[in-house]
């Protein structure tokens, strides 16, 4: 699932403010019409679109509505119209927001903290250049996407879940592979080094997933 779906026919505006979002990690995508901003947001979802109302083909106020039809996902109007009748439209058809161009770009990235903290802080953790998705069991690192194993994922999640404390290697491996697995002790340690080729930026120097010798592993949270 795609964070935020920008919907901008000026390319240089669209391509600022998706530099500004994915500085803060979030992940992006661009539509300059009404028609790809439906077809990205059927194909992948999205957890916030940012919308233009003058748009080529279909405007803005059509397609907030064609995404209300069937969805709920909160969607920031950003736009030059500035008559109270057009800010009043947008919000009767759904919009959660109407922000009038040009916009202090602050404001815009608070508005959309506070979005996404409302909306999916339980669903969601992020920490360092990490988030993970609770819901979709993905993780991202840096903005992009990284290919994880459910079995990977449920470890890395429970490791950070606890981070600052020291989690012993029988403990965890009961937790994720449960006591009767057929599975070894081994494999707990293959998945570590697994993960940590993924989200450490020296897997050979770790960071954030730290073997304690002779207990088990910790996640920092101060990396």
């Amino acid at each position: 699932m795609i964070d935020i779906i920008i919907v901008e026919d000026n390319k240089e505006i669209a391509e600022l403010l998706c530099d500004f979002l994915r500085a803060e990690s979030y992940t992006v995508s661009i539509a300059e019409n009404g028609e790809k901003a439906l077809s990205l947001y059927e194909k992948y979802g999205a957890r916030l679109i940012v919308l233009d109302i003058m748009l080529p083909g279909a405007d803005g106020f059509s397609i907030c509505s064609k995404i209300r039809d069937h969805s709920n996902v909160p969607i920031i109007i950003v736009s030059a119209k500035t008559d109270k009748d057009d800010k009043l439209n947008g919000l009767t058809l759904g919009a959660d927001d109407y922000i009038e161009k040009p916009y202090d770009i602050d404001i815009l990235l608070a508005k959309i903290s506070g979005i996404f903290k409302r909306r999916y802080a339980l669903d969601e953790i992020t920490i360092g250049n990490l988030k993970l998705d609770k819901i979709n069991h993905i993780v991202y690192k840096n903005g992009a996407l990284i290919d994880m194993t459910a079995k990977e994922f449920e470890l890395l999640l429970m490791l950070i879940e606890n981070r600052g404390r020291t989690l012993n290697k029988e403990y965890i491996f009961n937790q994720i592979w449960g006591s009767d697995s057929a599975s070894e002790m081994q494999t707990l340690t293959v998945h570590i080094k697994w993960i940590r080729e993924k989200i450490e930026d020296d897997p050979k120097k770790p960071l954030k997933i730290i073997t304690v010798w002779g207990r088990g592993y910790r996640f920092e949270e101060q990396i």
